[in-house]
């Protein structure tokens, strides 16, 4: 290349150079060698408005579409590279100096609005994507993620190379129970193989959990450019972490793109599944509406229910006396208004972080019942918009939306797992290891800036428990609002509930309008609440017994065959990630599954009990060196032995290389 060239000339003749005078030396070079050749043609982009949106551009984001267009590795040289940041939401300038940000800008101007623009490179493949991805980011990313995130930014297709069996009868094959974020991409991925399918739906609209909950501030804790699909269409979010409403018309639209809704039995519930081990079929018996019963006959059965489904209500003396409003945050009343009422909100998890600051300026009194205090990380710009000009560049600059999605999974993905290991050699009881003090320093540190004004509340809001021991909250005004005056933090607890509030344990009556309980969810029961039975006649609800539920890959139970688990035992994400990620690589997987299943001639699978054991045994010996195991530790990631039952212990990219294909030596198989 002549920028190379030249550079090389420089060196041997002992030059002493800046980054910046080689830049302006090809001035001309960069912008005049664009290639002619793309795998799809794109229009020119209106100068005017380009450069405009190029103002707030994230550099490290730009200079990965440059090279796309240009092929050309003067983009990814020192002279550009961008500086590391792991903040969720970085700076865009990528710490490049000004001078180098305006030649960027100008470079991608006269680039982008020619007329000759196009691309030189669509797929990178994996070694060059490696490159691209380390230099993008500021650090090294192992091959090992280049398949997994070419698919995730659109480079290559998803369930590539399946083929599509032809439903000539119409006859139904499965059954996906649940239409939230897991049955919309578990359906997506039948559409792609041609399987004929039905979505049954309890509730009267899709959407899941973003259905159900409506609670003021319920919202996303991941990035929405993480917190979507490769296979969907490029959405306009409003903000970097949205509320419900906007992501539940994310799930809307996407179901609609894909014509998912035609599939959707609304208003009814599962009630039983039975396996019929001879004509190797799931019968299924569903309500709607509560009274009339639907029954089905299939080869395959996927519960994309999930883990958090089913509200936890404690029991507490007095419960059935109280004479004002009660609810779980997930049942919250349409007509309830908190406007100047006495409420108390019982329990500081996830959901209790986003209603408080919503609700706390406006009631009369909100007392907040605390039994462990939670680590409360710092997002900057978090609450911030996306502007007009940004949304311009995510819907019109090709591969921008594409890299922009890849520094949030990055980012919000495996980098925090190897912080969280145990080492043996530490000594302290509030942390597992020298990273895991620093980012406890830093929360405290956060805290007790916050709570200055209210030096009573540090050490009831301190915890006392290693950060990310339990799911990590993020502030979004929660130390603001425990400030206010009508606002009381009470740890002593809950003694007794009465016909006019709450009793707690020092004896103080506290006079109520409405108990509000954010108390989390029956986290074990996942699948085995829809009455499923297996071929021997044990049901799901009895193999799990002692709330101990486990799974092959989190998807498959020895003695159930041909019925998959979404979102199942030990897959959800204790450090980062998405539940959409996690949706889309097990619906990629159980889709492959069936192909495999079809080509072969095979009928039924059912995991053999051995290998589901050994699979389990892996989980819990992963789980030992990590933080979720540490002693005196209570998480509702773990059951009441101490097994971990919820999260995965394995990196993001792990997983999804070892869903890619079914291992068919650890099953049963029937012809």
């Amino acid at each position: 290349m002549q920028i190379q060239a030249k550079l090389r000339d420089w060196k041997n003749k002992g030059i002493i150079y800046q980054p910046v005078d080689i830049l302006l030396y090809n001035a001309n070079f960069v912008l005049n060698k664009l290639p002619s050749v793309m795998n799809s043609a794109k229009a020119s982009l209106s100068k005017k408005q380009l450069g405009k949106a190029l103002e707030c551009a994230d550099l490290r984001v730009l200079l990965m579409v440059l090279y796309h267009f240009t092929a050309d590795k003067t983009w990814l040289s020192d002279a550009f590279r961008p500086k590391r940041d792991v903040a969720i939401i970085s700076d865009e300038d990528a710490g490049l100096s000004e001078e180098i940000q305006n030649y960027i800008k100008k470079c991608a101007l006269e680039l982008l609005a020619s007329n000759n623009c196009h691309s030189k490179i669509d797929d990178p493949g994996n070694k060059l994507m490696q490159e691209m991805m380390s230099f993008c980011i500021g650090e090294k990313v192992e091959i090992t993620y280049a398949p997994m995130m070419r698919e995730m930014m659109g480079f290559t297709p998803r369930l590539a190379g399946l083929s599509r069996p032809q439903n000539k009868n119409g006859e139904l094959h499965a059954l996906i129970v649940g239409a939230g974020q897991s049955g919309i991409a578990m359906a997506q991925a039948l559409n792609a193989i041609g399987l004929n399918y039905q979505i049954l739906e309890r509730k009267g609209d899709l959407g899941g959990t973003w259905n159900v909950n409506r609670y003021p501030g319920c919202g996303v804790d991941t990035p929405n450019h993480s917190y979507s699909w490769s296979f969907a269409k490029s959405y306009q979010w409003s903000r970097y972490f949205s509320k419900r409403s906007e992501i539940k018309q994310y799930l809307r639209a996407s179901a609609d793109e894909f014509g998912i809704y035609d599939h959707i039995k609304f208003n009814t519930e599962v009630i039983s599944a039975r396996w019929d081990d001879i004509e190797q079929l799931w019968h299924v018996k569903a309500h709607t509406n509560g009274q009339k019963i639907n029954d089905f006959a299939v080869r395959f059965l996927i519960s994309a229910v999930g883990q958090l489904n089913v509200p936890s209500i404690p029991k507490i003396d007095g419960i059935d006396s109280f004479k004002g409003e009660m609810f779980h945050t997930q049942q919250w009343p349409e007509d309830f208004s908190h406007d100047s009422k006495k409420i108390a909100i019982i329990g500081t998890g996830a959901s209790a972080m986003q209603v408080v600051p919503e609700i706390a300026p406006q009631v009369e009194q909100l007392a907040i019942f605390q039994r462990t205090a939670q680590w409360v990380r710092k997002i900057p710009r978090y609450s911030e918009k996306i502007s007009k000009s940004q949304s311009w560049l995510f819907n019109n600059v090709p591969y921008y939306s594409a890299w922009y999605r890849f520094t949030m999974l990055w980012r919000y993905g495996d980098t925090l797992l190897k912080f969280l290991e145990r080492d043996p050699n530490w000594n302290k009881t509030d942390s597992v290891n020298k990273h895991n003090e620093r980012h406890r320093e830093q929360m405290v540190a956060h805290l007790r800036d916050n709570l200055a004004q209210r030096p009573e509340l540090i050490e009831k809001c301190t915890p006392q428990y290693p950060p990310y021991g339990k799911r990590i909250l993020l502030d979004n005004g929660w130390y603001d609002a425990l400030c206010l005056e009508n606002v009381h933090l009470n740890t002593c607890g809950v003694r007794k509930i009465t016909t006019t509030g709450i009793l707690d344990n020092e004896g103080n009556q506290i006079p109520l309008d409405a108990i509000i309980f954010s108390t989390g969810f029956k986290v074990t029961e996942m699948a085995s609440g829809l009455g499923i039975v297996g071929r021997r006649g044990i049901g799901l609800k009895e193999y799990w017994r002692e709330n101990d539920p486990t799974a092959y890959l989190g998807m498959h139970v020895s003695g159930f065959p041909n019925f998959f688990i979404m979102l199942g035992p030990n897959t959800s994400s204790g450090f980062g990630g998405s539940a959409l990620f996690l949706s889309e690589t097990q619906s990629h997987y159980i889709a492959n599954c069936i192909e495999e299943l079809n080509l072969n001639g095979i009928k039924s699978i059912d995991v053999k009990e051995e290998s589901e054991k050994n699979y389990v045994k892996q989980v819990d010996a992963a789980h030992d060196r990590l933080i979720w195991t540490h002693p005196g530790l209570s998480t509702y990631y773990r059951n009441r032995t101490g097994r971990v039952f919820s999260i995965t212990p394995w990196p993001l990219v792990d997983y999804w290389h070892r869903t890619r294909k079914l291992e068919i030596d650890k099953f049963n198989c029937r012809p």
